[in-house]
């Protein structure tokens, strides 16, 4: 009997650790140049920025790593100290990209089996969706004034990335400026988050049938995303938490906060 079986057969289920990103002394000074370099932004200014972000939604969130597991009969016997969650394997998944502005939430669903590489965020996230979307006055406060965030992704930190937004006059906070491992510091992770719970309430819901069901993964996610896409008190009440979090950053010398 493999350790495995005996774990399961004493009632044991695996939990993922959800580990904080690790920064080294080259992101901790990029994080607190950065922090120094938006001390004069007010609230109002953070009103311009589009932050954006791309990832997969799951019928079960599945964990990012193998050996980041503990476990226990259920979730209450784990000490408190740390957030855990069940594991569930080959979980059907969706990839999805967003942006929001105070306006409006842009959302783009990754066709299933495309790669999420260079190419496809380049022509089918950025020429066909981002930049047509920033340049519409519906869509942001001031056309002239909008910037692009998003990630250190190696999608977005391609130089050929870099040099079309700069080709196509696109405001953005390119390689030089945006640090690495700071998903706290980027409030597309918060509607992210906010994605994945909703989404994951509505699959619980669902009857045993269509519970891990591909169909009902993406009714549920359109319908999620449908609901958020024009909620400005949502938008702004994050786009303004961007003073907080720099000023936060700031106070801890560019190591982790509470964000």
């Amino acid at each position: 009997m493999t350790i495995y079986n005996e774990r399961h057969r004493q009632g044991l289920k695996a939990f993922h650790v959800i580990a904080k990103p690790l920064k080294t002394n080259t992101h901790i000074e990029d994080r607190k140049w950065l922090a120094n370099f938006l001390t004069d932004w007010t609230e109002e200014d953070f009103l311009h920025v589009a932050p954006s972000d791309e990832f997969y939604i799951y019928v079960v969130r599945k964990p990012n790593h193998q050996n980041d597991r503990i476990w226990a009969r259920s979730i209450e016997d784990i000490s408190d100290d740390e957030r855990y969650r069940e594991m569930v394997y080959n979980a059907t998944c969706i990839g999805v990209f967003v942006m929001f502005t105070a306006k409006k939430l842009l959302w783009v669903l990754k066709e299933h089996g495309q790669s999420w590489d260079g190419a496809y965020f380049r022509d089918t996230i950025l020429r066909q969706q981002v930049i047509p979307f920033l340049r519409d006055s519906s869509n942001v406060l001031d056309t002239n004034e909008v910037i692009f965030l998003h990630d250190k992704a190696p999608c977005m930190k391609a130089n050929a990335t870099q040099h079309l937004l700069e080709d196509e006059n696109v405001n953005f906070w390119g390689n030089s400026i945006w640090p690495g491992n700071s998903p706290g510091m980027n409030p597309a992770e918060n509607i992210g988050a906010i994605i994945k719970d909703k989404v994951e309430e509505l699959m619980a819901n669902e009857d045993r049938r269509s519970r891990y069901n591909y169909d009902a993964l993406k009714t549920n996610l359109e319908n999620t995303l449908k609901d958020l896409e024009n909620d400005t008190d949502l938008f702004i009440d994050l786009l303004c938490s961007m003073r907080k979090r720099f000023d936060a950053l700031k106070a801890a010398d560019g190591g982790h906060t509470k964000f």
